[in-house]
Parts: structure tokens; C-alpha cells; sequence
């Protein structure tokens, strides 16, 4: 029969050999990670290059493309000229100044400036993004929340929200009324 001592040093060794291995696939996972966000980098810079070319000054877009094709410019090759476009529309959130609009914003952010809007002229104070979120009638979820959690700071670091106190949110001094403006 074996001993306790014996046991206790058989279970140390078997999660010692679990700790080594799980170091091992940490450390190979790392090395995974660290490829991939490489090769994210690269498509992202390539991305931007193409961009870039394609948007270039003194000619159109697809004289820039005809150019950089086999043949040159001379080549018969049909190209559809049009501006690059951004992944989502209006995603940028302007600094909020003087008299701009709500309508600067995209439909997101539109939506939680009329809210706290809402809670301002009814005299109620600031208001969470939990509470947002069921105002919203969207499911009270930590994603969902940390998705609005996000917009709320972008929205406070460009100065149209304030946030009194961590975690709660309203519309900064001077914005107020229908469309944002003062």
C-alpha cells in the first residue's frame, strides 16, 4: 500500500508536468500571436499604401493603377475610378466645438447624446451604460455595455459628454438642445 507522502508526490509531479506543458503551449501560442499580429501590421501598412496611391494627387485612380500594371498606362485595361472608402461611414467622432451639429456623428453616438438629452431636459441625472443599454432596449450584457462604455469615453474625450463620476455620463457643458449645438 503506498504511502501519503508517496501520493502527495505523485500528484506533484503529474501537475508539475501539467504546468510544463501548459507553459509550453503558452509559450508556442505567444509565438502564434505574435506571427499573426505581424502579419496584420503588414496588410494593415499595405492597406494604407494602396490607399494612399489610389487617392494620389495629379492623376486619377486608375491612372495610378494603369501605371503600375504590367504595360503601364498604355495598357487596354479597364479601370473604374472611385474614391477609396472608409470601412464604417462617419465612424471618426469630431471635437465638439460651437455650433456643430449632432448629425456630425454617426447614428450610435446620435443615439446616446438624444438619450442623455432626454434625461437633461427631464431634469434626471446622469445616466450608466447598463441603463443606456436597457434604454436601448438591447440586451444588458457585458459586451453590449463595454461597447457603449466605449463610445460614452470616445464621445467624453472629444468633448461633447461629461462623466461626473466613473461610469455615469451626460451631455458636457454647452452641448445641449435637438442637434448637439449650444
Amino acid at each position: 500500500m503506498p504511502s501519503v507522502v508517496g501520493l502527495l508526490e505523485q500528484h506533484e509531479l503529474a501537475a508539475r508536468r501539467r504546468v510544463d506543458g501548459l507553459r509550453e503551449e503558452a509559450d508556442r501560442i505567444q509565438a502564434e500571436l505574435a506571427t499573426a499580429e505581424q502579419e496584420w501590421l503588414e496588410w494593415t501598412i499595405a492597406r494604407e499604401r494602396v490607399g494612399a496611391v489610389l487617392s494620389a494627387p495629379g492623376g486619377s485612380s486608375a491612372d495610378a493603377v494603369a501605371a503600375g500594371r504590367p504595360g503601364g498606362a498604355g495598357a487596354e485595361v479597364e479601370v473604374q475610378a472611385s474614391p477609396p472608402v472608409a470601412a464604417k461611414a462617419q465612424s471618426q467622432v469630431p471635437v465638439w466645438r460651437e455650433g456643430l451639429a449632432r448629425t456630425a456623428l454617426s447614428a450610435d453616438y446620435q443615439r446616446i447624446l438624444a438619450a442623455l438629452a432626454a434625461r437633461v431636459r427631464l431634469g434626471q441625472g446622469p445616466l450608466t451604460c447598463q441603463e443606456m443599454a436597457f434604454a436601448f432596449g438591447m440586451d444588458v450584457v457585458p459586451a453590449k455595455v463595454e461597447a457603449l462604455r466605449s463610445k460614452a469615453k470616445r464621445l467624453v474625450a472629444r468633448g461633447w459628454l461629461a462623466e461626473p463620476a466613473p461610469g455615469r455620463f451626460t451631455l458636457a457643458r454647452g452641448v445641449s438642445g435637438s442637434d448637439g449645438g449650444s
